[in-house]
Protein backbone atom coordinates (compact mmCIF):
# COMPACT_ATOMS: atom_id res chain seq x y z
CA UNK A 1 0.00 0.00 0.00
CA UNK A 2 1.23 3.47 -0.90
CA UNK A 3 1.09 5.97 1.94
CA UNK A 4 1.45 9.69 1.48
CA UNK A 5 1.12 12.82 3.53
CA UNK A 6 -1.08 15.55 2.08
CA UNK A 7 -0.16 19.13 2.89
CA UNK A 8 -2.85 20.42 3.22
CA UNK A 9 -6.56 19.47 2.95
CA UNK A 10 -7.77 22.67 1.30
CA UNK A 11 -10.53 22.89 -1.31
CA UNK A 12 -8.25 21.36 -3.95
CA UNK A 13 -5.93 19.24 -1.84
CA UNK A 14 -8.58 17.34 0.10
CA UNK A 15 -10.39 16.26 -3.04
CA UNK A 16 -7.18 15.29 -4.82
CA UNK A 17 -6.20 13.22 -1.80
CA UNK A 18 -9.66 11.70 -1.70
CA UNK A 19 -9.23 10.45 -5.26
CA UNK A 20 -6.03 8.63 -4.23
CA UNK A 21 -7.92 6.74 -1.54
CA UNK A 22 -10.05 5.23 -4.30
CA UNK A 23 -7.01 3.32 -5.58
CA UNK A 24 -6.18 1.97 -2.13
CA UNK A 25 -3.65 4.59 -1.08
CA UNK A 26 -3.43 5.63 2.53
CA UNK A 27 -3.62 9.42 2.66
CA UNK A 28 -2.56 11.13 5.88
CA UNK A 29 -3.03 14.72 6.97
CA UNK A 30 -2.12 16.64 10.11
CA UNK A 31 -5.23 18.15 11.76
CA UNK A 32 -3.25 20.34 14.19
CA UNK A 33 -3.75 24.00 13.31
CA UNK A 34 -6.23 23.33 10.52
CA UNK A 35 -9.52 25.21 10.29
CA UNK A 36 -12.90 23.53 10.92
CA UNK A 37 -13.57 23.72 7.18
CA UNK A 38 -10.32 21.90 6.40
CA UNK A 39 -11.06 19.22 8.98
CA UNK A 40 -14.51 18.70 7.49
CA UNK A 41 -13.09 18.43 3.99
CA UNK A 42 -10.53 15.89 5.16
CA UNK A 43 -13.18 13.72 6.81
CA UNK A 44 -15.45 13.87 3.78
CA UNK A 45 -12.55 12.87 1.51
CA UNK A 46 -11.68 9.85 3.63
CA UNK A 47 -8.28 11.12 4.72
CA UNK A 48 -6.64 9.73 7.84
CA UNK A 49 -5.59 12.09 10.64
CA UNK A 50 -2.03 11.80 11.91
CA UNK A 51 -0.85 12.67 15.38
CA UNK A 52 1.87 14.96 14.04
CA UNK A 53 3.75 15.83 10.89
CA UNK A 54 6.70 13.80 12.18
CA UNK A 55 4.59 10.67 12.64
CA UNK A 56 2.97 11.10 9.22
CA UNK A 57 6.31 11.52 7.45
CA UNK A 58 7.78 8.50 9.23
CA UNK A 59 5.38 6.16 7.41
CA UNK A 60 4.95 8.05 4.13
CA UNK A 61 6.33 7.10 0.73
CA UNK A 62 5.83 10.61 -0.52
CA UNK A 63 4.48 14.03 0.38
CA UNK A 64 2.03 15.91 -1.82
CA UNK A 65 2.17 19.65 -1.23
CA UNK A 66 -0.99 21.48 -2.35
CA UNK A 67 -1.16 24.83 -0.60
CA UNK A 68 -1.48 28.56 -1.42
CA UNK A 69 1.51 29.62 -3.57
CA UNK A 70 2.94 32.04 -1.02
CA UNK A 71 3.30 29.21 1.53
CA UNK A 72 5.00 26.66 -0.74
CA UNK A 73 8.56 27.16 0.52
CA UNK A 74 7.52 27.38 4.17
CA UNK A 75 5.59 24.10 3.85
CA UNK A 76 8.59 22.44 2.21
CA UNK A 77 10.93 23.55 4.99
CA UNK A 78 8.49 22.26 7.61
CA UNK A 79 8.96 18.85 6.01
CA UNK A 80 12.74 19.25 5.77
CA UNK A 81 12.89 19.86 9.52
CA UNK A 82 12.16 16.13 9.91
CA UNK A 83 14.16 13.08 8.78
CA UNK A 84 11.96 12.39 5.74
CA UNK A 85 13.63 10.39 2.96
CA UNK A 86 10.71 9.77 0.63
CA UNK A 87 9.62 11.69 -2.47
CA UNK A 88 8.45 15.31 -2.16
CA UNK A 89 5.87 16.28 -4.78
CA UNK A 90 5.75 20.06 -5.12
CA UNK A 91 2.36 20.60 -6.78
CA UNK A 92 1.75 24.28 -6.14
CA UNK A 93 1.18 27.14 -8.57
CA UNK A 94 4.66 28.60 -8.30
CA UNK A 95 7.32 29.76 -10.74
CA UNK A 96 9.91 27.34 -12.12
CA UNK A 97 12.59 29.31 -10.27
CA UNK A 98 10.88 28.76 -6.91
CA UNK A 99 10.35 25.11 -7.79
CA UNK A 100 14.05 24.65 -8.53
CA UNK A 101 14.90 26.45 -5.28
CA UNK A 102 12.81 23.93 -3.36
CA UNK A 103 14.41 21.12 -5.36
CA UNK A 104 17.86 22.36 -4.33
CA UNK A 105 16.79 22.36 -0.67
CA UNK A 106 15.49 18.81 -1.17
CA UNK A 107 18.81 17.71 -2.63
CA UNK A 108 20.69 19.09 0.35
CA UNK A 109 18.66 16.76 2.55
CA UNK A 110 18.85 13.81 0.17
CA UNK A 111 15.13 14.03 -0.59
CA UNK A 112 14.00 13.38 -4.17
CA UNK A 113 11.57 15.99 -5.48
CA UNK A 114 9.07 15.89 -8.31
CA UNK A 115 7.67 19.00 -9.95
CA UNK A 116 3.89 18.91 -10.18
CA UNK A 117 1.13 21.23 -11.31
CA UNK A 118 -2.64 20.91 -11.21
CA UNK A 119 -4.63 22.33 -14.11
CA UNK A 120 -8.38 22.49 -13.68
CA UNK A 121 -10.83 22.64 -10.79
CA UNK A 122 -11.17 20.22 -7.85
CA UNK A 123 -11.99 16.67 -8.96
CA UNK A 124 -15.59 15.54 -8.95
CA UNK A 125 -18.49 14.81 -11.27
CA UNK A 126 -17.82 16.71 -14.47
CA UNK A 127 -14.40 17.90 -13.32
CA UNK A 128 -11.19 15.96 -14.00
CA UNK A 129 -8.13 18.12 -13.25
CA UNK A 130 -4.81 17.20 -14.82
CA UNK A 131 -1.83 16.54 -12.58
CA UNK A 132 1.31 17.16 -14.61
CA UNK A 133 4.51 15.67 -13.22
CA UNK A 134 8.13 16.17 -14.25
CA UNK A 135 11.41 14.92 -12.86
CA UNK A 136 12.66 11.39 -12.17
CA UNK A 137 10.73 9.16 -14.58
CA UNK A 138 10.48 6.15 -12.28
CA UNK A 139 9.03 8.17 -9.41
CA UNK A 140 6.76 10.15 -11.75
CA UNK A 141 5.24 6.85 -12.90
CA UNK A 142 4.86 5.71 -9.32
CA UNK A 143 2.99 8.85 -8.26
CA UNK A 144 0.88 8.83 -11.42
CA UNK A 145 -0.16 5.26 -10.66
CA UNK A 146 -1.78 6.37 -7.41
CA UNK A 147 -4.35 8.32 -9.46
CA UNK A 148 -5.01 5.72 -12.14
CA UNK A 149 -8.71 5.53 -13.13
CA UNK A 150 -9.68 8.43 -10.85
CA UNK A 151 -10.97 11.92 -11.54
CA UNK A 152 -7.39 13.19 -11.25
CA UNK A 153 -5.74 12.63 -14.62
CA UNK A 154 -2.02 12.21 -14.09
CA UNK A 155 0.05 13.34 -17.09
CA UNK A 156 3.77 12.55 -16.86
CA UNK A 157 6.13 14.91 -18.66
CA UNK A 158 9.41 13.66 -20.04
CA UNK A 159 11.16 16.73 -18.72
CA UNK A 160 13.23 18.10 -15.85
CA UNK A 161 12.18 19.87 -12.67
CA UNK A 162 10.54 23.18 -13.58
CA UNK A 163 8.62 21.95 -16.63
CA UNK A 164 5.36 21.14 -14.83
CA UNK A 165 5.48 24.48 -13.01
CA UNK A 166 6.16 26.34 -16.26
CA UNK A 167 3.12 24.73 -17.87
CA UNK A 168 0.95 25.85 -14.96
CA UNK A 169 2.30 29.39 -15.17
CA UNK A 170 1.70 29.50 -18.93
CA UNK A 171 -1.87 28.22 -18.64
CA UNK A 172 -2.80 30.29 -15.58
CA UNK A 173 -1.31 33.47 -17.05
CA UNK A 174 -4.09 33.33 -19.60
CA UNK A 175 -6.91 31.73 -17.64
CA UNK A 176 -6.63 33.86 -14.51
CA UNK A 177 -5.94 37.12 -16.37
CA UNK A 178 -8.88 36.48 -18.70
CA UNK A 179 -11.26 36.17 -15.74
CA UNK A 180 -9.98 39.41 -14.24
CA UNK A 181 -10.25 41.16 -17.60
CA UNK A 182 -13.84 39.94 -17.97
CA UNK A 183 -14.71 41.47 -14.60
CA UNK A 184 -13.18 44.81 -15.59
CA UNK A 185 -15.00 44.77 -18.94
CA UNK A 186 -18.37 44.12 -17.32
CA UNK A 187 -17.74 46.78 -14.69
CA UNK A 188 -16.98 49.32 -17.41
CA UNK A 189 -20.10 48.40 -19.36
CA UNK A 190 -22.23 48.65 -16.21
CA UNK A 191 -20.74 52.07 -15.44
CA UNK A 192 -21.93 53.34 -18.82
CA UNK A 193 -25.29 51.55 -18.76
CA UNK A 194 -24.54 49.06 -21.53
CA UNK A 195 -24.18 45.88 -19.46
CA UNK A 196 -26.96 44.04 -21.28
CA UNK A 197 -25.46 44.89 -24.66
CA UNK A 198 -22.03 43.63 -23.61
CA UNK A 199 -23.59 40.40 -22.34
CA UNK A 200 -25.31 39.95 -25.70
CA UNK A 201 -22.03 40.46 -27.56
CA UNK A 202 -20.31 38.05 -25.19
CA UNK A 203 -22.91 35.41 -25.98
CA UNK A 204 -22.06 35.61 -29.67
CA UNK A 205 -18.36 34.84 -29.16
CA UNK A 206 -17.22 31.52 -30.58
CA UNK A 207 -13.47 31.89 -30.19
CA UNK A 208 -11.20 29.72 -28.06
CA UNK A 209 -8.47 32.31 -28.01
CA UNK A 210 -5.80 30.30 -26.21
CA UNK A 211 -6.09 27.54 -28.81
CA UNK A 212 -6.01 29.87 -31.83
CA UNK A 213 -2.26 30.23 -32.23
CA UNK A 214 -2.73 30.64 -35.99
CA UNK A 215 -4.23 34.06 -35.25
CA UNK A 216 -1.20 35.39 -33.39
CA UNK A 217 0.72 36.58 -36.49
CA UNK A 218 -2.24 38.83 -37.35
CA UNK A 219 -2.21 40.21 -33.79
CA UNK A 220 1.46 41.12 -34.15
CA UNK A 221 0.81 42.62 -37.60
CA UNK A 222 -1.94 44.86 -36.20
CA UNK A 223 -0.24 45.70 -32.91
CA UNK A 224 0.66 49.18 -34.18
CA UNK A 225 -3.09 49.94 -34.30
CA UNK A 226 -4.12 47.98 -31.25
CA UNK A 227 -1.68 49.60 -28.82
CA UNK A 228 -3.21 53.12 -29.15
CA UNK A 229 -6.69 51.59 -28.80
CA UNK A 230 -5.64 49.93 -25.56
CA UNK A 231 -4.39 53.30 -24.32
CA UNK A 232 -7.84 54.75 -25.06
CA UNK A 233 -9.39 51.86 -23.13
CA UNK A 234 -7.05 52.55 -20.21
CA UNK A 235 -8.10 56.21 -20.18
CA UNK A 236 -11.78 55.21 -20.26
CA UNK A 237 -11.30 52.85 -17.34
CA UNK A 238 -9.39 55.47 -15.38
CA UNK A 239 -12.18 58.01 -15.84
CA UNK A 240 -14.70 55.44 -14.60
CA UNK A 241 -12.63 54.78 -11.49
CA UNK A 242 -11.74 51.29 -12.68
CA UNK A 243 -8.25 49.74 -12.82
CA UNK A 244 -6.46 50.64 -16.08
CA UNK A 245 -3.35 48.52 -15.46
CA UNK A 246 -4.35 45.52 -17.58
CA UNK A 247 -5.09 47.71 -20.59
CA UNK A 248 -1.86 49.67 -20.18
CA UNK A 249 0.06 46.44 -19.75
CA UNK A 250 -1.47 45.03 -22.93
CA UNK A 251 -0.51 48.19 -24.81
CA UNK A 252 3.06 47.84 -23.57
CA UNK A 253 3.17 44.22 -24.75
CA UNK A 254 1.81 45.17 -28.17
CA UNK A 255 4.64 47.66 -28.64
CA UNK A 256 7.12 44.78 -28.64
CA UNK A 257 5.68 43.98 -32.06
CA UNK A 258 6.28 47.50 -33.43
CA UNK A 259 8.63 46.11 -36.06
CA UNK A 260 6.05 43.59 -37.31
CA UNK A 261 3.57 46.07 -38.79
CA UNK A 262 1.43 44.42 -41.51
CA UNK A 263 3.61 41.27 -41.53
CA UNK A 264 0.67 38.87 -41.59
CA UNK A 265 2.84 36.01 -42.87
CA UNK A 266 5.32 36.21 -39.99
CA UNK A 267 6.09 32.68 -38.68
CA UNK A 268 4.62 31.93 -35.27
CA UNK A 269 8.08 31.20 -33.88
CA UNK A 270 9.16 34.76 -34.75
CA UNK A 271 5.94 36.25 -33.38
CA UNK A 272 6.58 34.66 -30.01
CA UNK A 273 10.30 35.39 -30.06
CA UNK A 274 9.65 39.10 -30.58
CA UNK A 275 7.85 39.20 -27.22
CA UNK A 276 11.08 38.46 -25.40
CA UNK A 277 12.96 41.39 -23.94
CA UNK A 278 16.10 42.10 -25.91
CA UNK A 279 19.17 43.66 -24.44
Amino acid sequence: MTTFTLLHPGAMGAKVGGQATRTGARVLYVPTGRSPASLRRAREAGLEPAESLESALAVSDFVLSVCPPHAAEDVAHEVFAHPFRGVYVEANAISPDRTRRIAAACAEREVLMLDGSIVGGPPGPGSAPRLYLSGDGKQVARVAGVFEDTWVVARPLDAEIGAASALKMAYASYQKSARVLAAVSHALAAHHGVAAELAREAGSLTSNILAETDQLPSVAARAWRWAPELEEIAATLDTAGLPPELARGAASVLRRWDGDKDRFDLPLEDVLDHLRAKG
